[in-house]
């Protein structure tokens, strides 16, 4: 590779392709006078070239075992252009599917081509399917602000539901659409969703390169099971390859206020059978287009604004959608559930009506369900408690026809007649509030919650008050990174798993995040046994290299996948306790001396955090003590959290009236 052909690579790249901390890049610039000088950029974001950052890498052994994918995403990222790029990829996947395949000339360039087999070749070293996720999850970081990706967690929960809604088993198979698929996240889900056999997978995409990365992506799912998938790149509503197909389910995350979506052209399409869609209403007309695919009893789940719920333009369709009993549901979704990530938006349950002539009438009542109560507070952006938020939904779906069993609260059945007035608004939270007073008997318990959480909380408080400290004792203190060169503990760094990984079915281990301590320190996610990268096990510590998260914990319970900015230490029972360790950690002016900056977001550099040089009897004191407290931390919170929840509780009753002089 000539100079002028040099791939640029940052400061950050480099950190990641070697493993390490930014900081770490910055200081063997610093101290090696062999580094690679800067080809570009900034004094303050500095460009090198990856050849010669690569053999620097090799030459100083601080590779380690970092596959040659890592390498790889910075070349595509110098073909510049987002398409060649994305199309590039989706080639490299079916060359790394098939090794009988010719590369294709086909809007690439002869860069492109030569990228292509490199990394086809890398694949079928390090794992095809492994290869082709990463450079994906890749691509859709750089390219954030120019795509809208359904999250996998709600990609999941959209195909549990179309499952769950329709009517009776699908003849000879199951046949599933997505006429906007994206790069495949909602196609992906319910291949992993459906257990039966004789899957078909209907996709459309108008974008080419989305297109094609969504065949390389559902092409490799499609190679595990008896799947068969047929992937178009047009204009669906406008020029529908599926054009009259049939679907058992049907899943859509469609483009928001597009005005120019055919209003003119399609004014006479016969899939309006509730009404032209105005202009303005191009959500609609996707609406309309799932139900026209759908077999008798099929279901639909499609993500909307939540506008669509009651703008006056779309009354008279939603009106008919409702008398029809194909509108069967309305969820509201917190903040944070997919792009845009400021709005709650809803998902729109659909269902065609069952075919034959014993066909009961259409329910005369529709469930509607806020589950916006389910967004994560603390976080610093909005996002959704994914674990509560699918049980929930799916608990209230299971009320929808079963007229006897009453849905949990927060989800309410409201009957036609109070829905089809002049403004036929479905928006959830219009009907699902309620009053939540609690009963006398319910703050009598959450009383003597209270008070049992006091007592512990003096038993404690009288323990430590009694701790009596030396004065003006120098302590002998080392770091992290001494201890684990001298053998007392190993460090390995947290990961972010594969997409792939994170919605597998059959998930059982759970997945640990800085979010997730932003919010109320329980793991929220989950990956396959087996395929966590890095896990802590009973007696490790823990630690959160983030200023704004930092703390240290010894873990209990079943392995935990960790994920970035998170870090497990794995002590030497004979030279090092961890419940100790973990103490000496956790000290937040510990954390603030090894942060990188003076900000709370800024990073901690765990091998900077110091510790106490005790011998191993002496730590087991200091150990008891560090667990008392991390106890009465504990407990302060629970109390906080049960005396704000009596306040509310009571102001509740008492605003009810009712109060014994």
């Amino acid at each position: 590779m000539t100079a002028h052909e040099a791939v640029p690579v940052s400061l950050a790249e480099i950190a990641r392709i070697a493993g390490v901390g930014r900081a770490a890049v910055s200081n063997w610039r610093r101290r090696h006078d062999s580094f690679p000088t800067r080809i570009g950029g900034t004094d303050v974001s500095p460009q090198f070239s990856l050849a010669e950052v690569e053999q620097w890498l090799r030459d100083n052994g601080k590779l380690g075992d970092i596959g040659g994918r890592e390498l790889l995403w910075p070349r595509f990222e110098a073909l510049g252009s987002r398409n060649e790029s994305g199309l590039a990829i989706a080639e490299a996947a079916r060359l790394m599917r098939s090794s009988r395949a010719r590369t294709s000339s086909a809007d690439l360039s002869a860069r492109a081509r030569d990228l292509v087999v490199q990394t086809a070749k890398v694949g079928r070293e390090e794992g095809p399917r492994e290869t082709f996720e990463f450079l994906l999850q890749r691509w859709l970081e750089t390219h954030v602000r120019q795509l809208s990706t359904t999250p996998p967690q709600l990609a999941a929960l959209m195909a549990r539901i179309a499952l769950a809604v329709r009517l009776g088993p699908a003849q000879g198979g199951l046949t599933l659409l997505d006429p906007a698929c994206g790069t495949g996240h909602l196609a992906a889900a319910a291949m992993r969703e459906y257990d039966g056999l004789g899957l078909e997978v209907l996709a459309c995409e108008r974008d080419p390169a989305l297109a094609a990365l969504a065949a390389g992506r559902l092409g490799f799912l499609a190679e595990e099971r008896d799947i068969r998938t047929r992937i178009a790149t047009a204009d669906t509503l406008r020029d529908d390859p599926f054009a009259g197909a049939k679907a058992d389910i049907a899943l859509c995350n469609p483009p928001f206020n597009e005005r120019d979506w055919g209003y003119e052209e399609l004014a006479t399409d016969q899939r309006w059978t509730h009404g032209l869609p105005p202009r303005t209403e191009p959500e609609l007309a996707w609406v309309q287009h799932l139900l026209a695919h759908l077999k008798p009893g099929g279901a639909a789940v499609v993500v909307l604004p939540p506008a669509v719920a009651s703008r006056k333009a779309g009354r008279r369709i939603r009106g008919s959608l409702l008398r029809t009993g194909a509108l069967r549901a309305v969820i509201s979704l917190p903040p944070g559930s997919a792009q845009p990530h400021s709005v709650s938006l809803q998902l729109w349950v659909l269902r065609a009506a069952p075919d034959g002539p014993a066909t009961a009438p259409p329910d005369q009542n529709v469930l509607l369900v806020d589950a916006t109560l389910f967004a994560r507070s603390g976080t610093r952006e909005p996002s959704p408690d994914w674990n509560g938020l699918d049980s929930f939904v799916l608990t209230s779906l299971a009320a929808l026809d079963q007229v006897d069993q009453d849905p949990p609260k927060g989800a309410v059945r409201v009957s036609l007649l109070d829905l089809l007035d002049e403004e036929v608004d479905v928006t959830p939270g219009r009907y699902t509030a309620m009053t939540t007073e609690p009963s006398r008997e319910e703050l009598t318990l959450k009383w003597c919650g209270f008070g049992e959480l006091l007592t512990d909380l003096a038993d404690h408080a009288r323990v430590l008050s009694t701790l009596e400290f030396e004065t003006g004792a120098s302590q002998t203190v080392t770091t992290v990174g001494d201890l684990a060169k001298a053998g007392a503990l190993t460090l390995r760094a947290g990961q972010q798993p594969l997409e792939s990984a994170s919605t597998a079915r059959g998930a059982d281990v759970r997945l640990l995040t800085v979010a997730d301590l932003l919010h109320d320190g329980a793991p929220h996610g989950v990956v396959p046994a087996g395929s966590a990268p890095v896990a802590a096990e009973e007696g490790d510590v823990v630690v959160a290299g983030v200023a704004r998260a930092f703390r240290a914990w010894v873990h209990e319970g079943p392995p935990m996948a960790l994920g970035p900015q998170l870090y497990v230490l794995r002590v030497d029972a004979e030279k090092l306790d961890a419940h100790f360790l973990a103490g000496c950690l956790y000290a937040p002016a510990n954390g603030r001396q090894a942060g990188t900056h003076a900000s709370s977001s800024s990073r901690v550099d765990i091998r900077r955090l110091q510790v106490l040089q005790l011998p191993l009897e002496k730590q087991m004191a200091y150990a008891e003590t560090f667990r008392r407290l991390r106890a009465f931390e504990e407990l302060l919170t629970a109390a906080s959290s049960s005396g704000r929840g009596l306040v509310s509780g009571m102001s509740d009753r008492l605003a009810a009236g009712g109060l014994s002089p």
